[in-house]
């Protein structure tokens, strides 16, 4: 995915995102930055995305089931402005009963999440996965934490100039979501927030990423109808 750069581009947040598989034990990690800042017509903000590097596959796709779902611990970290620890992933799905049975197909068996943020300013956050359930050790959450402070810097480094609200400087791959979102508004004659339901509801109940949802909105190969949707 284009947004995906990993350790081996020699990003210095991909490097903290590898040295965090290697550091806190856990099997992939992924830095992603976010953004309340896109309104719609009635003024009401909703998280623009743009993932900035996952160590593998399976955290990109994370990430990506997070958009799709609208829930998981990468949004509550950002809610909350505190660390997300989930040891059993199997047992939160009561918490996200939409993210835990998809993420733990993908193999992931917990998740911890941790708020990018200079002071109350929060960025995004930095996510970690293992394949097998166990809490963090006192010295494993030390260390994600100086590592999240580490991304956190490097991140603001990134962005050199760049609004917090624009996050097409980083290549986005959900660009073409909020593009879908606003073609299928228009053909529902409906709100941001509908629109945006009805395009994770159809990624959700046909298992696709919400971002090849969209790409078949955008190309006009789907288009959905006030009562049902038809590709």
């Amino acid at each position: 995915m284009a947004a995906d750069r990993d350790a081996s581009s020699g990003s210095a947040v991909g490097l903290v995102c590898a040295r965090c598989v290697s550091e806190v034990s856990v099997s992939g990690a992924g830095a992603t930055v976010l953004s309340r800042l896109v309104h719609n017509e009635d003024g009401d903000a909703h998280p623009s995305r743009g993932l900035v590097h996952a160590t593998n596959e399976t955290s990109a796709a994370l990430e990506d089931l997070q958009l799709t779902v609208g829930e998981g611990p990468c949004l509550d970290t950002f809610e909350s402005g505190g660390p997300v620890l989930v040891a059993d992933l199997a047992s939160a799905e009561s918490r996200w009963p939409a993210f835990t049975p998809a993420a733990v197909a993908l193999g992931a068996a917990a998740v911890f999440s941790f708020p990018l943020q200079i002071g109350v300013v929060r960025l995004g956050s930095l996510d970690l996965y293992r394949d097998a359930p166990g809490p963090l050790t006192r010295t494993q959450l030390a260390d994600a934490l100086i590592l999240t402070d580490l991304a956190t810097e490097q991140i603001v480094q990134e962005l050199d100039g760049h609004a917090i609200a624009d996050l097409s400087w980083l290549a986005d791959p959900h660009a073409e979501v909020h593009q879908a979102a606003g073609m299928i508004q228009v053909q529902l004659g409906s709100t941001t927030d509908v629109a945006l339901m009805r395009l994770r509801g159809y990624a959700y109940t046909h298992d696709l990423p919400i971002t090849e949802v969209a790409r078949r909105v955008v190309r006009r190969t789907l288009r959905f109808q006030p009562e049902s949707e038809t590709s």
